[in-house]
């Protein structure tokens, strides 16, 4: 016996039960709807887990309904992970092991040139990689490591290997699924000179053994340009004047089910020095008065804005500047 919960365009969730009578079921499948048209995917459940599911998912809509009847500067809605509830998310996607920023030293220097108001290096050409899918491995340094990479590289290598880091920096602190940060993974690619492309050494979602060649290198660092832990203004200095920046930042379950809007949050810590999801910064902004950062992750394009979200700029928020970072090439 299998149960399949999906969504489709129409926004409501269908059930598809195999080897079962609907008659048997007496499911109120209402609740279950006002999905997201873009939001497409299929899970199937056995029947205990499907009402175990069924469970989280409508805890998880009322707590979606409730924020939205507030005021809010941003909106949530139901996603991929509204069946899970904020433990599983976070054992699933943020860093198992929450890395400790304190140790990353501060070695940027502003440019004192100028910097503009705004900035989406999106729109300036081939600078910023289509966003991906992490899946089920707390791998998300990786992809800010590599999405940071390749933007200063400004796609020349093509995409690059998030696989490589997950399977071979380990020396440098990084933990594969469980964890790491972006300015570690620099390092590895420094000292180890080089990092693959995605093609030849292609993403699995999973630790491994590593696998790298260094004569099918593609992508290398010169050094490492960390800015000074909490220098919010430094990260406005780099984004603005040089290219996109790694950083990580403390989740917690407000985030999740982000839909679009400003996101700020008060159940987060603004001066963490422990992070659990890294991202890459391309772009800074105003809305309504309101200063944000433009960010790219990695739970791929049907998630927030497109793969994107926008978090409040110049509060630290959630500790997002406690450990910013870039590569020089």
């Amino acid at each position: 016996l299998t149960l399949s919960l999906s969504s489709s365009c129409h926004g409501v969730y269908s059930l598809v039960v195999v080897g079962v009578s609907f008659a048997a079921l007496h499911v109120s499948y209402h609740v279950i709807s006002s999905a997201v048209c873009h939001v497409q995917y299929n899970k199937v459940y056995n029947l205990k887990e499907y009402y175990e599911r069924l469970q989280t998912f409508t805890d998880n809509k009322r707590r979606i309904d409730k924020h939205n009847e507030g005021n809010h500067s941003f909106t949530m809605r139901l996603n991929q992970f509204s069946d899970m509830t904020f433990s599983e998310f976070r054992k699933s996607v943020l860093l198992s092991e929450p890395q400790n920023c304190s140790a990353t030293k501060g070695n940027y220097f502003s440019s004192n040139g100028h910097i503009p108001d705004s900035i989406d290096w999106r729109k300036k050409g081939n600078y910023v990689t289509p966003v991906k899918n992490q899946g089920g491995c707390g791998s998300c340094w990786t992809f800010s490591t590599t999405g940071c990479l390749e933007s200063v590289t400004a796609i020349v290598t093509g995409k690059l290997s998030e696989q490589q880091l997950v399977d071979c920096a380990q020396d440098f602190n990084n933990h594969g699924c469980n964890g790491g940060l972006p300015s570690q993974a620099f390092e590895y690619i420094m000292y180890n000179k080089g990092l693959m492309t995605e093609t030849d050494y292609p993403y699995t979602a999973m630790d491994g053994h590593c696998k790298y060649k260094p004569e099918l290198a593609a992508a290398f660092v010169k050094e490492v340009m960390n800015i000074t832990a909490y220098d919010e203004m430094g990260m406005v200095d780099a984004v603005g004047t040089r290219n996109p920046v790694s950083f990580a930042f403390d989740v917690t379950s407000d985030f999740m089910h982000y839909d679009q809007g400003v996101y700020t949050s008060t159940e987060c810590r603004n001066t963490t020095d422990m992070v659990n999801h890294a991202v890459l910064a391309v772009g800074y902004g105003k809305v309504k008065g309101t200063p944000y950062w433009l960010v790219k992750n990695s739970w791929g394009s049907s998630w927030g804005i497109d793969g994107y979200f926008l978090i409040e700029r110049g509060k630290n928020m959630c500790g997002l500047a406690a450990c910013a970072s870039f590569p020089v090439v």
